[in-house]
């Protein structure tokens, strides 16, 4: 390691991440800053050096010792997640919520220049805790709307198959953030692939040619015929 400066390593975006859960992915992010911030502590203190090394040197640091914190926030959401809750599971509108998710967060996607596509074929009766899911859907849809490119559309997508129930969120990716794949965002889509993964979903991503899909299988509740005599239906 040479004398000119800290050595401190910057996050480039990967193509796809490693085949790990949520909470080992994080666990291999905290391994860039933590040794990074150590290699330019231990350069700091090898020879005297001038008051603008040590200024950029606090600094450098200051913006190491953020990411730490933020990938321990991410972790924290992630056992919270984990964690078993007490909440009851009731059957609720999956349609219904990706309207209201939707429409709620239209003054955040204008504001990007961002529109939101739904197109459903419900209604989608899924069994889930109705206050987890509807926030799970706007911190997913925060996500998105985040990492698209400004003056594009996010396709979202509920069909249904015998006794499931398939979510398609598409859209084309804007520039890396700062410190991608672990910006905040991306974290965030960390966080809620462990959300739809705790709530019994499967979650899959794809990347390509510029855009990302995710994919999310749910059981469905009940079929469609019964669903629209149901009451009790959230």
């Amino acid at each position: 390691m040479s004398g000119a400066g800290p050595q401190l390593a910057v996050s480039v975006r990967e193509a796809n991440r490693p085949a790990r859960g949520p909470m080992a992915h994080l666990l291999h992010a905290l391994n860039q800053p933590l040794t990074g911030l150590q290699c330019a502590m231990e350069v700091a203190l090898t020879d005297p050096r001038s008051a603008d090394y040590y200024i950029r040197t606090l600094k450098d640091g200051l913006d190491l010792v953020a990411r730490l914190r933020m990938l321990a926030e991410a972790m924290r959401e992630v056992a919270d997640l984990q964690a078993p809750r007490g909440e009851e599971r009731v059957v609720v509108l999956l349609d219904n919520l990706l309207r209201e998710a939707v429409t709620e967060l239209k003054p955040v996607s204008e504001s990007k220049r961002v529109h939101f596509r739904l197109d459903s074929t419900g209604p989608f009766p899924v069994r889930a805790e109705a206050g987890r899911l509807t926030a799970l859907l706007f911190r997913s849809f925060e996500c998105v709307i985040a990492l698209s490119r400004r003056d594009s559309a996010v396709r979202i997508l509920a069909q249904g198959e015998p006794g499931m129930v398939n979510l398609t969120v598409s859209w084309e990716e804007g520039p890396a953030p700062e410190h991608s794949p672990d910006s905040r965002a991306e974290l965030g889509c960390l966080i809620a692939q462990c959300g739809w993964e705790q709530m019994g979903a499967t979650w899959t991503q794809e990347e390509a040619g510029g855009k990302r899909t995710w994919t999310i299988r749910m059981p469905r509740a009940w079929t469609i015929q019964r669903a629209q005599s149901a009451t009790g239906v959230i």
